[in-house]
């Protein structure tokens, strides 16, 4: 084991070790064969963060981007943050349903990002933002209003995508309230991201789970343990994973720590699109320093709401044994024993090689989900006793096709306000009347104007007085 810290805090080396493991992870970036990278609202190319990712206007033509909706609106913001991406200077705005669709040429699972940032707009008050958003008939947020305080926020989706298009949909809540988005990502995630198959955890009994990469997830927590947080520009998939102090709920006797060292990734394992370097090579343990083994469980809790299931991938890579064989440990997810006496070595043949383990529990009326490690009944004095590398917590579509709410899109839809068809028919006719009246009256006064006018003459009249009479005529009168 090479340059191992513990209960330290992180050294020159440490920073120097990251931005050499920074540079080599440029070598090994992944390319996604769909690449759709969005700023809304603009009509320019923009470069973002130290990847050099180029993000496309919406209002840019291309032959494999449409945005689709008659009452869309490019907001700027005079004013921008300097410190913020210059992908939230920009936005979309929705009075009404409209959608983009995006061509695919890689069927299978792909992430969709949202990036959303204060609006700050002269023209939309940001308190009349609430809306909807779908994607390929998934509803992904429900009553929506895309804000967090000043900090932009990113929503995060896997989506299983079997058609020739990802469709998006942002419907506002009601005619008085509208949609934005600041940004858009469309990316074909590599072929191992999701396994179809996880372990169910009901109870105290673990069974199969299958069909999980056809199910829609939303990330909820991405978290590096025993380590800092991880930019889009140390992981090949653009994601952030944050530091796990504030998940921790009992941490009493472990400690972290960090290798410099090459992690070793072997076929049929996990890859650095399923996981980068920089969490595996951190990590916090439970280790004992005499005769006796510690009688305690490191638990990290996260908040969860009741009625989905959620996807919990535990990430594992022995970084801090000596020796092959001598680390073993149980794990737990929501309180169930679901791993006894784990040992990585004869999982992944040797140390320092990563794997991580999928679970799927429903999320319960306590709103907590828990997951634990800790010592079991192999583990050795002297040792290390329990790991943990990293953790993330994924929401699964519910019944209705949703994952915020018991909506679905049809729904959300059919219940949009539209102008009642009856009104529409009686303006119609109302309208109709009119314009009938005005020809009739338009003809009549033409007819009067080049009809004879007339009346009956006595018969009595002499031929005097008929000249006369006829030189106070109206008309013309014609006798043969």
């Amino acid at each position: 084991m090479e340059n191992l810290y513990r209960n330290r805090s992180f050294s020159l080396l440490f920073v120097l070790s990251l931005h050499i493991l920074a540079v080599s992870s440029l070598f090994h970036r992944f390319s996604p064969i769909d690449n759709y990278l969005i700023d809304c609202g603009s009509s320019d190319k923009v470069t973002v963060d130290v990847n050099n990712r180029e993000f496309t206007g919406d209002s840019v033509k291309s032959d494999s981007l449409f945005l689709c909706g008659t009452r869309t609106i490019s907001v700027r913001d005079s004013n921008p943050d300097p410190s913020l991406s210059p992908i939230y200077h920009t936005a979309r705005v929705f009075t009404k349903p409209s959608k983009y669709e995006f061509e695919i040429r890689d069927k299978g699972t792909h992430a969709v990002r949202f990036h959303f940032h204060h609006l700050n707009s002269a023209n939309y008050d940001a308190g009349d933002a609430l809306f909807h958003v779908s994607v390929n008939g998934f509803l992904v947020l429900s009553n929506f209003t895309g804000y967090d305080s000043e900090n932009p926020r990113i929503k995060e989706y896997l989506i299983w995508v079997d058609a020739e298009k990802v469709v998006i949909r942002f419907i506002p809540s009601t005619r008085s309230k509208f949609a934005f988005v600041n940004a858009i990502e469309v990316i074909s995630a590599p072929k191992d991201l999701i396994a179809d198959t996880a372990q169910f955890v009901n109870g105290d009994s673990v069974e199969n789970f299958d069909g999980l990469t056809k199910q829609a997830l939303e990330v909820m927590y991405r978290v590096n343990v025993g380590g800092p947080k991880v930019t889009p520009f140390n992981d090949s998939l653009w994601r952030t994973w944050i530091p796990d102090k504030e998940f921790l709920k009992f941490s009493e006797g472990s400690s972290r720590v960090y290798t410099s060292g090459r992690i070793r990734y072997h076929e049929g394992g996990a890859s650095r699109e399923v996981c980068p370097d920089n969490v595996y090579n951190s990590a916090r343990v439970i280790s004992s320093s005499n005769a006796t083994i510690p009688n305690y469980n490191i638990t990290w809790g996260f908040d969860v709401v009741e009625g989905h299931k959620y996807l919990v991938r535990m990430h594992f890579c022995d970084i801090a044994s000596i020796a092959i064989g001598l680390l073993y440990f149980n794990v737990y997810v929501d309180g169930h024993l679901v791993y006894t006496d784990l040992d990585l070595s004869y999982i992944t043949g040797g140390l320092s090689s990563p794997f991580y383990a999928d679970f799927v529990v429903n999320g319960g009326s306590s709103g907590v989900l828990t997951v634990s490690v800790g010592p079991s009944n192999n583990s050795f004095t002297h040792a290390i006793d329990a790991i943990l590398n990293g953790v993330e917590i994924m929401k699964l579509n519910n019944s209705m096709g949703s994952l915020d709410g018991d909506v679905s899109v049809e729904q959300v839809l059919k219940n949009w306000p539209r102008v009642n068809i009856g009104v529409l028919v009686a303006l119609f006719a109302s309208v109709c009347l009119l314009l009938t009246a005005s020809v009739l009256m338009h003809k009549r006064r033409v007819g009067a104007k080049n009809s004879v006018a007339w009346s009956p003459l006595p018969m009595d009249i002499k031929k005097g007085d008929l000249k006369l009479n006829n030189q106070f005529s109206c008309g013309k009168v014609e006798c043969s």
